[in-house]
């Protein structure tokens, strides 16, 4: 009996821990295999083992149940108070995602790894891309990215960062590679210029949507927030997942 509670407790700790939520994810990944380059599509092939960038993008968010993977814990989000920008603002001594990103990738292209550690740092990018485009993961109030500002999610008792990770996602009942399939909208023009930005131009992106991602009312949150402002959670979608194509299309499609 006892091990069965413990292994409840463990499930709902996994699911408790799902930054965009595995549907959030695992879209983003599905958008960018739509992006990836022949050269870099074979390649990511046989780093990854066969498995889909989808798949690899919560294994984060799986080894979280691992206490060997502590060290990680702070790699999914950054503070920067509004007004300041990365460069000006307090950093963890424990890294955060902007410098994560920034390690990983120069990494991946300038030293000389082992298939597995390439593998590694893959998942790595592929969600850490993800999660800097959630608006909440660069926060800039002191509210544990919206954790500490309860909600209702219809009859729900939630919290403003769990409602952009996934309780309006969920709220679709759609699939990961249904979500992926409804936002992929975008011209070449803006493919171009979505590529071309930099990690700390995503940030900023994040931060410009405080006004709407904030704009809770009384707390009781539902169909007419998801109204607003779902669109701005596909748009976020769609953007990691071509950022997360050009990125490795740039490592390993020349």
């Amino acid at each position: 009996m006892k091990k069965f509670l413990l292994l409840i407790i463990l499930c709902l700790y996994c699911i408790s821990a799902f930054p965009w939520g595995a549907t959030g994810h695992r879209a983003t990944g599905w958008v960018a295999e739509q992006y990836l380059n022949k050269k870099a599509r074979k390649k990511l092939h046989k780093l990854l083992k066969g498995q889909s960038l989808a798949i690899v993008s919560t294994w984060m968010d799986e080894v979280r149940s691992d206490s060997t993977f502590d060290y990680m814990t702070d790699w999914h989000w950054v503070t920067i108070p509004f007004g300041k920008t990365y460069e000006e603002s307090q950093k963890n001594n424990n890294g955060d995602v902007i410098a994560t990103l920034d390690r990983v990738i120069n990494e991946l292209k300038n030293e000389k790894l082992s298939e597995a550690e390439q593998e590694e740092r893959i998942k790595i990018l592929i969600h850490l891309i993800g999660d800097i485009h959630q608006p909440l993961h660069v926060g800039g109030k002191d509210d544990k990215g919206g954790n500490d500002v309860k909600v209702m999610w219809f009859r729900t008792d939630s919290n403003l960062h769990r409602v952009w990770d996934s309780d309006m996602i969920d709220e679709t009942r759609l699939s990961y590679t249904e979500l992926g399939q409804s936002v992929i909208t975008t011209s070449k023009e803006e493919l171009k210029a979505w590529q071309k930005s930099s990690i700390r131009d995503w940030a900023r992106e994040s931060q410009s949507y405080e006004k709407q991602v904030y704009d809770i009312g009384t707390g009781k949150l539902g169909f007419r927030y998801s109204y607003l402002y779902f669109k701005i959670v596909r748009q976020r979608i769609l953007q990691a997942g071509v950022r997360i194509a050009g990125v490795l299309n740039e490592i390993y499609g020349k």
